[in-house]
């Protein structure tokens, strides 16, 4: 047999075992309805490359070691104190200033199953149960923590803390499925993302891999109860944050890694526009004093993630190879986790980049909140906060 011929031969056992996966040993072998979809990246060439040859980052402190477990939002009420954050157990913590105590919870099971574990991924498997507290912003007039729960929906708990109360699970009838981030305007309305209605939060991966559009912005109204959708058949929308103005909000849409402009007032109001191409996956946004955003990038994207963006046929065969599945992350994430900040003006002129692309200190941030003169940072894959000093 030629050598043309063995190739041809080794391609077809290749490409029937993916076919098949009799050991299900892939990345997707769980999801039998799995199904890969075409992100429609902003050209290769339009991804800005600016970097912080200096890895500024890597001066952050490591705070709170193996205290806590996966802090995704750093929040501080209306009287300066905290931060709040929430954590992989279902619960939201507060730092006095000398230690971490208990504040609220979003499920009310708070059995053995809770407990703390090794790590943060370690609770995925009961996140659904003890809840996962994402977003967390402060009504600054009632001093109410609004949190969105991964599971259960966009909730809030009183100044004292305790058990939240549930605001609204779903929208036009259809369940939220991955409740991510919120933000609340002056009236008291709610602006919040739903990343997808297809995968949980603890199959977090599967809906990078796919790239499926179900994602929505949504807005609750206190005085109508009512939930409607603002924007539809996104992509792993994640972090929103409304203007210092009120004008407009920014949410980032994860899989495409853009920051886009939702008009609430003026001649555009009930439209939306790009505002900035991100350089890597965002997570979550915020306002500064300034008003300008900060927009926490989980991780840079490497060519091999935007070459998988756009032919979703090549990364399901890919995921259906005997890798996996924290591989295949590896690789959409450059190699190993790392992590950068970068902000915005608001009208998306990029005013300053700050990283770590070698992940020694800083890596896989969740969300960065300016306080102070310094920067905290959240990580939901994470047992510690990192803090930078700005001055």
């Amino acid at each position: 047999m030629t050598p043309t011929g063995i190739l041809a031969g080794l391609f077809l056992v290749l490409a029937l075992y993916c076919g098949i996966d009799p050991w299900k040993q892939s990345a997707i072998s769980g999801f039998p309805d799995f199904k890969s979809y075409k992100v429609e990246m902003p050209p290769w060439s339009l991804i800005p490359k600016e970097k912080d040859e200096e890895n500024l980052l890597q001066r952050s402190e490591i705070k709170f070691l193996n205290q806590i477990q996966g802090p995704e939002s750093m929040a501080f009420d209306p009287l300066g104190r905290g931060p709040y954050t929430g954590v992989a157990d279902g619960r939201v913590l507060f730092y006095d200033g000398q230690k971490w105590t208990d504040f609220a919870y979003t499920s009310s099971n708070r059995s053995e199953i809770c407990n703390p574990q090794p790590s943060p991924l370690s609770y995925l498997k009961n996140e659904h149960i003890c809840g996962r507290p994402l977003g967390l912003r402060f009504d600054k007039k009632t001093g109410d923590l609004y949190i969105a729960d991964a599971y259960f929906g966009l909730m809030k708990v009183g100044p004292e803390g305790g058990l939240a109360t549930l605001l609204a699970n779903e929208a036009e009838g259809i369940p939220l499925g991955f409740t991510n981030d919120l933000d609340i305007d002056d009236e008291g309305n709610i602006y919040f993302t739903d990343s997808s209605t297809t995968y949980q939060r603890r199959n977090f991966m599967q809906l990078v891999f796919s790239g499926e559009n179900s994602g929505r912005v949504l807005k609750y109204s206190p005085a109508t109860k009512e939930t409607t959708v603002l924007v539809r058949n996104l992509q792993f929308p994640n972090g929103v944050s409304l203007s210092k103005d009120g004008s407009f909000f920014v949410f980032c849409e994860g899989s495409i890694g853009r920051l886009r402009k939702y008009w609430l007032k003026g001649e555009k109001s009930g439209t939306s526009e790009v505002l900035a191409i991100i350089p890597g996956f965002p997570d979550n946004v915020r306002t500064n004093e300034e008003g300008n955003f900060w927009v926490a990038v989980h991780c840079r994207r490497s060519f091999y993630a935007h070459i998988n963006s756009q032919y979703p046929k090549l990364r399901t065969f890919l995921l259906k190879l005997p890798i996996p599945a924290k591989i295949h992350f590896l690789l959409q994430i450059g190699g190993w986790p790392h992590g950068l900040v970068v902000k915005y003006s608001p009208e998306g002129k990029l005013l300053q980049i700050l990283e770590d692309s070698q992940g020694k200190v800083v890596k896989a941030i969740s969300e960065v909140e300016e306080k102070d003169g310094k920067l905290w940072m959240g990580s939901v894959l994470m047992p510690f906060v990192m803090v930078y000093n700005l001055a």
